[in-house]
C-alpha cells in the first residue's frame, strides 16, 4: 500500500436510517485488529514446537481517534452515545484497502485543553459483534 493522507482514514457512525456520518475533526487515528490464539501444543508436537488451532479464537478490532469536536452537534452526539454505552454501527474507510462496518462501543473519552488552545477529545472504540470487510 503506497502512502495515504491521514485524512482520508475516516471513522463513520450510523446516522439511524441506512447511511453513515463522519465524526468531525479527527486529527489522528489509529485501526488494530487482534485474534486470540489457541496453544494446542502436546507432548508429540513435532520437535516440541508450538501449534496453534486454526480458526479459533476471539477476534477483534480497537480503534483510537483524536482531535476537535467542529460543532456542538457532534460533540454532543458521541458524548450521548458514551454514556448511554450503546454498541451502534460504525463504517471505518481505510483508503486503498478498505471498508469496516459494523458495531463498535466506545470505551473512553476524554477531553483535554491548553490555555492558549482548543479543546481536544480523544476515543477509544472496540468492536462489539461481527465485522464485515469490503476491499477499495
Amino acid at each position: 500500500m503506497p502512502a495515504q493522507k491521514g485524512k482520508d482514514l475516516l471513522i463513520k457512525i450510523s446516522d439511524g436510517a441506512s447511511g453513515f456520518v463522519t465524526v468531525a475533526g479527527l486529527r489522528t487515528r489509529q485501526v488494530a485488529f487482534n485474534a486470540e490464539t489457541v496453544d494446542v501444543t502436546n507432548s508429540e508436537s513435532a520437535g516440541r514446537w508450538r501449534e496453534l488451532l486454526a480458526g479459533v479464537g476471539v477476534r477483534r478490532a480497537g480503534i483510537t481517534g483524536s482531535g476537535v469536536f467542529k460543532d456542538d452537534a457532534s460533540d454532543a452526539r458521541m458524548r450521548q452515545v458514551f454514556f448511554d454505552g450503546e454498541a451502534l454501527g460504525y463504517q471505518i474507510v481505510i483508503p486503498d484497502f478498505g471498508r469496516i462496518e459494523g458495531p463498535f462501543l466506545i470505551t473512553s473519552l476524554e477531553y483535554r485543553g491548553d490555555h492558549a488552545g482548543e479543546v481536544t477529545f480523544e476515543m477509544s472504540f472496540e468492536s462489539a459483534g461481527a465485522l464485515t470487510f469490503v476491499a477499495l
